[in-house]
């Protein structure tokens, strides 16, 4: 077992449909015909999922919760300022809502954060020092290098 990973990462809605539209107007494609009630979309070695509030309060075994979004931040990074500045406009034009403007950071780096419309706050940044592969994927470098 490999202790150290996430495979599923489940965002609460209020309202599914709108949540699937707003996703694909970012590009997000729906895995198949998913299930009543939820959606998938297949990333790099894991899934995201759209699920309504009431229902991930109950699945989670506490139906009487009221669930809000935390104190996380999703995060995706870019080869280059160019594709952060477009995946940027590209949430706000799909009715994201701006939080930060991309700009140059005391790291060394490039980001901006919006957020989608139910407060799910996304990153999205340029690292210089973590390299990008083909496929979009990350691995952080080695501490030696």
């Amino acid at each position: 077992m490999t202790p150290q990973r996430v495979t599923l990462i489940t965002l609460g809605v209020t309202d599914l449909a709108a949540a699937k539209a707003f996703y694909a107007a970012l590009g997000w494609q729906e895995h198949g015909k998913g299930q009543v009630g939820v959606a998938f979309y297949q990333m790099h070695g894991a899934v995201l999922a759209l699920f309504g509030l009431a229902d991930l309060a109950a699945d989670q075994g506490r139906p009487e919760a009221t669930l809000g979004t935390g104190a996380a931040t999703l995060a995706q990074n870019f080869a280059t300022e160019a594709e952060v500045d477009a995946a940027y406009a590209a949430a706000l034009a799909a009715g994201g809502t701006a939080l930060k403007a991309p700009q140059k950071v005391f790291w060394g780096g490039y980001s901006g954060y919006w957020a989608d419309p139910w407060g799910h706050v996304w990153e999205v940044a340029m690292n210089p020092f973590w390299p990008m592969a083909a496929d979009g994927s990350l691995t952080l470098p080695d501490s030696a290098e």
